[in-house]
């Protein structure tokens, strides 16, 4: 009896030291570390996209026409006709030389023909009655051949004449220096009662068509050559029938309001800097365009069709320099990409090689997001003011 009490106490005992070690266990087991949660990260689904490649080039204006008003006479300047810096059109009269001797001259011709073309008259009779007579030999041949060799040199000194008096009336017209061409005439360079002789070497000022006006762009052979490719391989379309646009940032940094078409472009590069010369036209009509301006232009290269954008935010640059980004592949694993970018439209890269369509590239917490890991990754949303974020599809 005395047993059987000292059995069951005993067993009592153990049943209340299992309990009491389960529930030791039990509290151990709850009080442990769960794992960590992935790291949540903003993604930008990278999408092909239509886009227009520009490039900024640095440029000069210069005048569509330029003439230099010299004399082609000599002489002494009378007048000057026209005001400094105002508009001038073509033929008009710009400077008056003294036309004294040159009308002279042109009066002298003038005689000399009405000499010439009398001698004329009378040499064309004597022939003619000479050319009678020698048909019943009552003169001789040779006085019939005399007489028609002087009627042919009384017309050739009638021609002489004509060339004569033509040459001293454009000498005399000559005497009214005018304008070659229409434009915006400078300052002048001589005075009244300035000598001025025939082709002299200083011009006597100087006359600019400004409207249209051109610009001259300078761009290295190499762009040119990456150009030509990318329009050649079909990854770029042309502008199109029109021509090439071209817009321009003025000194001050604001837009000209008239665009602009490229002409051509030279066909020698320049040895001492590596470039071409590009010539584009554009209106002038309130002639804010000066001569000489230096403006920067930005020339529509053409359309890339799938183009792969990736915001700039998201690329970083590795030890040796060479563009990098973090996307989310598969089961939401962090991968390291090498890209290949050419330039920068807005605010994002235009990438070449390492993204395709449909990557998702990470553009925040790239810090917590190493290559191999696991993240949460959600569609990011520009941030404006306070955060703003919803779940992206997996």
């Amino acid at each position: 009896m005395h047993v059987t009490q000292t059995i069951k106490r005993a067993t009592l005992l153990a049943g209340i030291a299992g309990v009491l070690m389960l529930n030791g266990c039990g509290n151990k087991q709850s009080g442990a570390t769960p794992p960590p949660a992935p790291p949540v990260v903003g993604v930008v689904i990278i999408k092909p996209q239509r886009v227009e490649l520009t490039t900024e080039l640095a440029g000069r204006t210069a005048a569509y026409l330029v003439a230099e008003v010299r004399p082609q006479v000599n002489g002494i300047v009378q007048k000057r006709l026209f005001t400094e810096g105002s508009d001038v059109k073509a033929g008009q009269v710009l400077y008056q030389i003294d036309p004294s001797t040159y009308r002279a001259a042109h009066a002298s011709a003038r005689a000399s023909l009405s000499r010439a073309e009398a001698t004329l008259v009378s040499a064309r009779l004597k022939a003619k009655r000479y050319g009678e007579l020698v048909k019943i030999n009552a003169v001789s041949q040779q006085d019939h051949d005399d007489a028609y060799a002087a009627l042919k040199q009384a017309e050739a000194d009638v021609e002489s004449s004509k060339a004569a008096v033509e040459s001293a009336r454009i000498n005399l017209a000559y005497t009214r220096v005018t304008a070659p061409i229409s434009g915006r005439i400078g300052r002048s360079l001589i005075t009244t009662g300035a000598l001025m002789t025939a082709n002299q070497a200083t011009a006597l000022a100087t006359i600019q068509q400004l409207s249209p006006v051109y610009v001259d762009i300078t761009q290295t052979s190499a762009e040119l050559l990456r150009l030509k490719h990318a329009l050649a391989s079909g990854q770029m379309k042309g502008g199109g029938q029109g021509g090439t646009k071209v817009k321009l940032l003025l000194e001050d940094g604001s837009t000209y309001p008239h665009e602009g078409v490229l002409k051509f472009s030279d066909v020698t590069v320049d040895q001492s800097t590596g470039s071409v010369t590009l010539r584009s036209v554009f209106a002038n009509p309130k002639q804010l365009l000066l001569p000489g301006m230096y403006v920067r232009a930005v020339i529509q290269e053409g359309v890339n069709e799938n183009a792969i954008l990736a915001p700039q935010k998201g690329v970083t640059r590795n030890s040796a320099g060479n563009p990098t980004a973090l996307v989310v592949g598969a089961n939401n694993k962090v991968e390291s990409r090498l890209l290949t970018v050419s330039r920068t439209i807005g605010d994002s890269w235009l990438v070449n090689e390492g993204l395709k369509a449909g990557d998702r590239l990470i553009v925040e917490g790239t810090q917590k997001a190493k290559p191999g890991s696991s993240v949460k990754p959600v569609a990011y949303t520009p941030r404006t003011g306070a955060a703003t974020a919803t779940a992206a599809a997996h």
